[in-house]
Order: structure tokens, then sequence, then C-alpha cells
């Protein structure tokens, strides 16, 4: 292990933040974090992390691992394609349960998802994600009743 290895809890605790970029002492390893998943490096575990308290990465894949207001369509000669905007997410639990997931980007530009419980628990957080799926969901045609519906 190298003497700048990331400290996984820092990570953590830096990741179940309602705003890790409002946390100075957070910046900096969330930045290393990005740089380090982009380069492939597995992510740092934490020995107290125990009581079902984790965090672990997941590369993003469309359509299967990737929220639909970050879904991006690209039409090249003729040929659609979609990707994701963001390379992949680092899902945090607490106490065993969803808590959050960052999603990240090569350039280390990060959105966060919180979870319902984590909403309640925290009563403030980034609401980036929510106003991003808000926007985009403002986009979608209406759903109209199916008039053969009982």
């Amino acid at each position: 292990m190298s003497s700048h290895a990331l400290d996984g809890c820092l990570v953590l605790l830096c990741l179940a933040a309602p705003s890790w970029r409002a946390i100075p002492q957070c910046v900096p390893p969330i930045r290393e974090l990005f740089r380090d998943l982009a380069r492939g490096r597995p992510f740092p575990t934490c020995a107290m992390a125990g009581a079902g308290n984790s965090a672990s990465h997941r590369w993003s894949s469309v359509p299967d691992f990737c929220p639909p207001q970050y879904i991006a369509r690209n039409d090249t000669e003729g040929s659609i394609q979609y990707h994701c905007d963001y390379a992949g997410a680092v899902s945090v639990s607490i106490r065993g349960e969803p808590f959050a997931r960052t999603w990240w980007r090569l350039d280390g530009e990060a959105v966060t998802e919180f979870s319902p419980s984590a909403k309640a628990q925290l009563g403030t957080w980034d609401r980036r994600f929510d106003n991003d799926y808000a926007a985009w969901l403002a986009t979608r045609p209406p759903v109209l009743p199916d008039p053969t519906a009982p």
C-alpha cells in the first residue's frame, strides 16, 4: 500500500454527506477517488465499515445502469448510439440499506442520488440529481390514459 493511498473510511464518510463538495476536507480525497477509479484502481476499503456500512463502485452502462436524465443520444453517419454522461457510480449503504449513489465523470464532475431514507435522515441534501430528473421529466410527452382500460 502506497503512503498516499486513499483512506476508504474517509471516502465512505464523505460520500454519505449531504454534499461532499461543501466539506473542504472531502473534496481532495473524492477527486482522487474518481481519478483512481478512472485508472482502473479498486475502490478503497475501510476496515471499520462493519455494521452494514459499505461502498462499492460500478461502471455505467446504457440502459441498464444510468439514470434516464443522463442518457445521451449521438447520431453518427445514420447510426444512433446511446451513452451515459457519467462513467460510473459509487453506491454507499448505511446499516445495510442503500443511502447514496454518486455518479462521476472522468473530468471529476459528479452528482449524487440520495435514497428516500437518506433524505429523511439528512433533512437537507444536494438536490442537483433530483432537479436534473425533474427537468428531464418535464421534457417527456404526457402519458395519456388508455381509453380501453376499465
